[in-house]
């Protein structure tokens, strides 16, 4: 009997303790842990996304006269009769071909700032005289890589900061090691990469808080982190075996009276 009961108390022993190790506490997950009621933080990094080689542009000519701005509209699709902005694929050189006005090097620009070099070639060169001219990037996308795999997300209007991108991918699994969430980027043709931690404000003035076209989120597990979520999916098994040994056990003891 004495013998059973401490079998019985070992095993519980053993399921109490992975119980607790399976546990997630609130300071490895919760976000912006030291902000605080009305706190305010300047963001020192003001981010506009600037056209870089391989971006995908949709351009779009419009003025009080239709006719006048149809020929700077070629390559635009007709849906119901009202016609789509044309795509332009920038090239490795940082240029595309324009109907009419040729070649403009568009890499280094934001879409506003090719807004107004376009309306000003267009007006300069005696073409339109009140153009209305509208760019966007047609391939704004995010993508993320961790232990799950891969996707991407699009962005529709050119702005996200990192904190949005976690948002807009379903946020990240509570076994995610957070204070080494990398950002990788492109510059000048050079790979840089980045470690943020939402868990702290301090992300809010990193200069990759704010991301770029095609940026790359890489996200990893601990080692303990995967060994917490084994035993968290294992312990409903672990469970029932505890009570099922304790149930045949008590059975053979009232039988053998």
């Amino acid at each position: 009997m004495k013998k059973r009961n401490t079998y019985l108390l070992t095993i519980t022993a053993l399921c109490c303790l992975l119980a607790f190790s399976a546990c997630v506490s609130p300071q490895d997950v919760n976000y912006l842990q030291d902000m605080r009621q009305n706190s305010q933080i300047e963001l020192e990094n003001q981010f506009e996304a600037v056209i870089a080689p391989y971006d995908e542009l949709t351009i779009y000519v419009g003025c009080f006269k239709e006719e006048l701005a149809r020929p700077f509209n070629i390559g635009g699709t007709t849906n119901g009769g009202q016609q789509s902005p044309a795509t332009y694929l920038v090239d490795v050189n940082g240029n595309i071909q324009f109907p009419i006005l040729g070649e403009l090097h568009v890499a280094g620009k934001t879409r506003l700032e090719l807004q107004d070099t376009i309306a000003l070639c267009l007006q300069s060169d005696g073409y339109i005289d009140d153009p209305f001219v509208m760019v966007r990037f047609a391939n704004f996308k995010i993508f993320f890589l961790g232990p799950d795999g891969g996707k991407s997300i699009t962005i529709p209007n050119e702005r996200c900061t990192f904190l949005e991108a976690l948002a807009l991918s379903g946020d990240l699994d509570l076994y995610t090691h957070r204070d080494r969430i990398a950002v990788l980027r492109e510059i000048n043709g050079k790979v840089m990469v980045r470690y943020l931690d939402p868990r702290s404000s301090d992300i809010f003035n990193d200069p990759f808080f704010m991301l770029q076209q095609n940026d790359f989120i890489i996200t990893r597990y601990e080692h303990s982190s995967i060994m917490q979520s084994d035993m968290q999916r294992w312990m409903p098994w672990v469970s029932f075996g505890v009570s099922f040994v304790s149930l045949a056990t008590s059975l053979i003891v009232l039988l053998s009276r």
